[in-house]
């Protein structure tokens, strides 16, 4: 898995029991799997189809690190599948623990909105690295 994006938790992105509230890390996978889906198929025109079940399995105070990191899952004619983990990172020891994994599915889509085909290099540049199922 790469590394998309790294966030700090701050007052505002707490819910009302003091952890990050789970809407907000949401908001952050979806945006850093466009970012992630849009490298993937070379345009910016990506749009989120769909999430997967999502189990939040760690708290994260204000002030702690989320690391986002994300792998090509698959790739279809217009959608890439992408599979990403969100990360509670210790600064002090590196440590790293999963607060939630999740595949998520985007569109590549023309100006028009409707989907559009992702092209041949792509899926040769990504064959090898597509996890096997």
């Amino acid at each position: 898995m790469e590394l998309i994006t790294s966030r700090v938790v701050k007052e505002s992105d707490l819910g009302t029991h003091g952890n990050l509230f789970g809407g907000k890390l949401l908001a952050w996978l979806d945006e850093s799997g466009g970012v992630l889906a849009a490298q993937v198929v070379d345009s910016p025109r990506v749009v989120t189809v769909k999430f997967g079940e999502v189990t939040f399995s760690r708290k994260v105070k204000v002030n702690r690190i989320v690391k986002i990191y994300g792998q090509v899952l698959r790739i279809g004619r217009t959608s890439v599948t992408l599979r990403l983990e969100a990360r509670r990172h210790n600064p002090y020891s590196g440590e790293q623990k999963i607060i939630t994994s999740n595949e998520i599915v985007f569109v590549k889509i023309d100006d028009d909105g409707d989907p559009e085909p992702i092209s041949r290099h792509v899926l040769e540049k990504y064959k090898p690295t597509m996890v096997k199922e």
